[in-house]
């Protein structure tokens, strides 16, 4: 009972979460744009059965010759759903259930690290804005990129991380952007160097030092716990056919959004192309957008009324920045930056950097509701605020929940993503870059292999698997001695 008056905010984001993953309860499964999504829990939860962890390679995907899909292809969610098949789901409920998870996590997680600043009303309404944004229903249910999505709900939890210093949360929050999409991993980084610089800025003289090396030390940490796969990632992709995916049809030059867009642009399940008119929608939201408004608005109120320049006034600023950036690097004023860094075009879509303006627009959404609150005169005030911010909720659910819907139901079941066909013929079609380059690929399904090849653990591999060991036993280490430090 305790618990649940000191965190009715968890249960109240829970509960106004349903409307976003309620096609996740409703018989048979829905078309999406990355359709493997069964056939890589299954295959997941085939090979954790069988005793490989980490698991590397599965053996009927790759027309059956088998390949080593999760070196390449970030595991974290897949594993999850192979837990649920071990515990006895069919690879499409686990699947499901995977889905459904990692969307639930993201409004969790930006509640608690909004919570921690803005208050219990000010992390509800992050956590509902970040898990109703228009983008992160594009992920779940017009891409199914279900890797993305889950590295965009560890956002926010690196983040808490870091700011509490807690070894535990910031590592496993950035071990878990890493191990969820590498690409979401690439992106934040840059901003999280500059939030950790920010936070070290503000930071009273004798705690900066101690700051940066706590900030460090959970970078390190997180590294290391996700060595596993990002070091075997890096030096074996030239084993694959990875490259190839690098422009022709997924050249960012063709794929830069119109500023117009991103205030609003048609809804569709169609795919990203050049130009103004996209099949599927990228806005950043017109409620999200405003909270981003309202936000500055406060920011100049208080620059030149109050002059309290505390943390939070900092972290929002930082905020406004981050969101301005990520729009600029989805313009077209911006391909220069683009150009003069290679790396970039592993992104292949500028509009990725959606994912950025979700969380900082979201995140600013608590900003000002925790500004009202602080700066109500009355009891009259305060309740006026409520009736407010309650109707700003609904408001956001209303305008948002009809994007958090399928194109369509298929009454499919596991067996229709799991069949031979399915996995060595349908699924291989789909995901075939993590073959070898000069892959003679099967013209038919008649020719897909009957057994798959062997497969043996490389040398690199070895050595990431004993990194990744050591780096859990350090994690584990540091938060005994810290909690034994505490309890002196």
């Amino acid at each position: 009972m305790q618990f649940l008056k000191k965190h009715y905010g968890l249960f109240i984001v829970l509960i106004l979460s349903f409307w976003a993953v309620k096609p996740f309860f409703i018989p048979g499964f829905f078309p999406m744009h990355d359709n493997t999504q069964v056939a890589r829990v299954f295959e997941m939860g085939k090979m954790l059965k069988e005793g490989m962890f980490p698991v590397r390679f599965v053996p009927d995907l790759g027309y059956g010759y088998g390949y080593p899909i999760f070196n390449f292809y970030a595991p974290l969610a897949y594993y999850i759903g192979g837990v649920f098949m071990l515990l006895g789901f069919d690879a499409l409920l686990a699947t499901k259930i995977m889905m459904g998870l990692g969307a639930l996590l993201s409004g969790i997680f930006m509640y608690m690290l909004a919570r921690k600043f803005f208050g219990e009303l000010g992390g509800i309404v992050s956590g509902i804005f970040y898990i109703y944004a228009p983008y992160h229903a594009v992920d779940i249910y017009v891409r199914g990129d279900v890797t993305e999505f889950w590295a965009y709900a560890f956002i926010p939890l690196m983040l808490l991380g870091l700011y509490k210093r807690s070894l535990l949360i910031g590592s496993i929050g950035f071990a878990g952007i890493i191990l969820s999409h590498n690409l979401t991993a690439l992106m934040v980084v840059p901003f999280l160097l500059i939030a950790i610089l920010l936070y070290c800025y503000i930071a009273p003289k004798g705690k900066k030092l101690l700051i940066l090396y706590h900030s460090s030390l959970i970078l390190f940490l997180g590294l290391a716990v996700s060595a596993f796969y990002w070091i075997p990632a890096l030096l074996e992709i030239k084993n694959t056919n990875v490259l190839s995916q690098i422009g022709g049809g997924a050249d960012f030059r063709d794929h830069f959004v119109c500023i117009q867009q991103l205030w609003s642009s048609p809804w569709g399940f169609g795919g990203s192309t050049k130009g103004c008119i996209d099949g599927l929608s990228l806005m950043i939201g017109k409620l999200h957008i405003f909270s981003i408004f309202s936000a500055i608005l406060v920011l100049i109120y208080i620059k030149f009324k109050h002059k309290c320049f505390n943390d939070i006034y900092y972290l929002s600023i930082f905020s406004i920045a981050g969101f301005l950036i990520s729009i600029f690097l989805m313009l077209e004023v911006s391909k220069f930056i683009w150009q003069a860094i290679p790396l970039m075009a592993f992104f292949q879509y500028p509009w990725r950097f959606l994912i950025l303006t979700s969380f900082f627009s979201s995140f600013l959404s608590g900003f000002t509701i925790w500004f009202l609150k602080k700066t109500a005169v009355n009891s009259h005030f305060n309740t006026l605020m409520y009736y407010s911010t309650t109707i700003f909720v609904f408001s956001l659910l209303f305008f948002n929940i009809k994007f958090f819907v399928p194109q369509t139901i298929f009454p499919t079941t596991s067996k229709d993503y799991t069949n031979e066909r399915a996995l060595k013929w349908v699924a291989s079609k789909t995901s075939d870059e993590f073959l070898a380059p000069g892959f003679k690929k099967p013209k038919s399904e008649y020719e897909i292999a009957k057994k798959p090849l062997p497969f043996q653990e490389t040398a690199i591999e070895k050595a990431a698997n004993v990194a990744s060991l050591i780096g859990v036993l350090a994690l584990i280490i540091g938060i005994i001695f810290k909690y034994a430090k505490t309890k002196r």
